[in-house]
């Protein structure tokens, strides 16, 4: 009896001794980053492409599309007067993609309707292609910055399998610790190609939002002329 309860104490023991949590070392988000391997840099490199290319597009077109409160108004109200020159000179002065459109059709009036129309059009559309300049870039970085990751991710998986064939070691242990590493390089490209995408279709609807507006405002313009006619 007193054999028996040495034994039972001594599985307890040994149950004990094997349950106990071996220490895990925690990493800070650069040392996980490292893990990731040397397509890293790409990815970050683009990363900080894409954010600089959405600031600096967005302040561009902000300010490509700021006009003043009462500024259609204004030129009406010349136009209404006579007061062609000054309407052209206020509408340069604006300094916005409305204003040169604007200027742009009053340079032209006493034209057909149909031509102020058209070289209103083409001051605009050339004014959307400047908003545009550059959105292609962002559109590069959603679509290559996924397969930057993939293409880690299979390089990091080929040197496992590598290192397996050599040493002989199939542990579950040696197999995750390095496919979780090599996957970082998948969620990294992913997150970047997101960002890319997300903010190229913010500007893009922005841009969107304002050639409507544009439009609206040629026809405003037409309105106005066939009144003064």
């Amino acid at each position: 009896m007193h054999f028996f309860q040495l034994f039972l104490l001594q599985i307890v023991d040994t149950t004990a001794t094997q349950s106990i949590a071996l220490p895990t070392t925690k990493l800070t988000f650069f040392e996980l980053m490292l893990k990731g391997g040397v397509i890293m840099i790409p990815l970050l490199i683009l990363s900080i492409i894409a954010f600089a290319l959405i600031i600096e597009r967005w302040l561009a077109i902000s300010n490509l599309t700021k006009v003043e409160a009462n500024f259609f108004n204004n030129i009406k109200s010349m136009l209404s007067n006579g007061n062609v020159r000054g309407a052209q000179d206020f509408a340069e002065s604006n300094n916005s993609s409305i204003g040169k459109v604007i200027a742009e059709g009053i340079r032209y009036i006493g034209y057909p309707y149909s031509e102020i129309e058209t070289y209103m059009s083409d001051t605009a559309n050339i004014e959307l292609g400047k908003m545009e300049s550059k959105l292609n870039y962002l559109g590069i970085i959603a679509g290559i910055a996924p397969m930057l990751g993939f293409v880690g991710t299979i390089a990091g998986i080929i040197k496992i399998f590598y290192n397996i064939s050599v040493t002989d070691n199939i542990s579950i242990g040696v197999i995750s610790g390095g496919l979780y590493e090599k996957m970082i390089a998948s969620g990294s490209g992913l997150i970047v190609g997101i960002f890319a995408f997300i903010g190229n279709q913010l500007l893009q609807s922005k841009i969107d939002s304002y050639a409507l507006k544009l439009q609206e405002m040629v026809k405003s313009f037409r309105s106005v002329l066939l009144q003064k006619a």
